[in-house]
């Protein structure tokens, strides 16, 4: 009699049915990783507005903040000449400029609003990281204004008015 070689069905079968136990566990961990690196894509690109925003205020007294992210950043794919409504201070990702709509950086839409306007000088502003689709690409959202302080929402919206925003618990990081 002449031995056989190879693997049985129950043998291949048994390998499938723990590498599929294995992804199993495996894919929601990936999944969670991959929204706390949005989060924290999220956290930097509110603290590079900010830090912009400062910047934009110092370049251009006489505007104060900028109103929009657009006037903070360049036309995508086009050189950038600083103005006060193309500042060159983000890229054109993060400021929206030319971006289609919906899209967003690290699975975050970013929008940033004019605070306190005092005869046409803007002392205030605000900026929100709101996640493109809640449970999937982030679960919280993130704004700040001109106090610096990156704020967090739990449940995912953030509101564009400052009074609002002040509600919001500072972020612990």
């Amino acid at each position: 009699m002449r031995k056989q070689k190879g693997f049985s069905l129950i043998e291949l079968l048994i390998v499938v049915a723990i590498i599929l136990i294995i992804a199993a566990i495996a894919i929601p961990n990936l999944l969670r990783a991959r929204m706390a690196a949005n989060e924290s894509s999220a956290v930097a690109s509110i603290r590079t507005v900010t830090t912009a925003q400062v910047t934009y205020n110092t370049a251009y007294p006489t505007v104060g903040f900028a109103t929009n992210l657009g006037d903070l950043g360049g036309a995508l794919g086009a050189a950038c000449t600083a103005s006060s409504t193309s500042a060159c201070l983000l890229d054109s990702v993060l400021s929206n400029n030319g971006n289609p709509v919906g899209s967003g950086k690290s699975g975050y839409s970013f929008t940033s609003g004019t605070g306190t306007n005092v005869g046409g000088l803007n002392t205030g502003y605000t900026v929100l990281a709101i996640p493109l689709q809640i449970n999937q690409t982030g679960v919280r959202a993130f704004c700040a204004e001109e106090d610096g302080v990156v704020r967090v929402d739990p449940a995912g919206a953030c509101s564009n008015a400052e009074a609002t925003i002040l509600t919001f618990n500072p972020l612990n990081q």
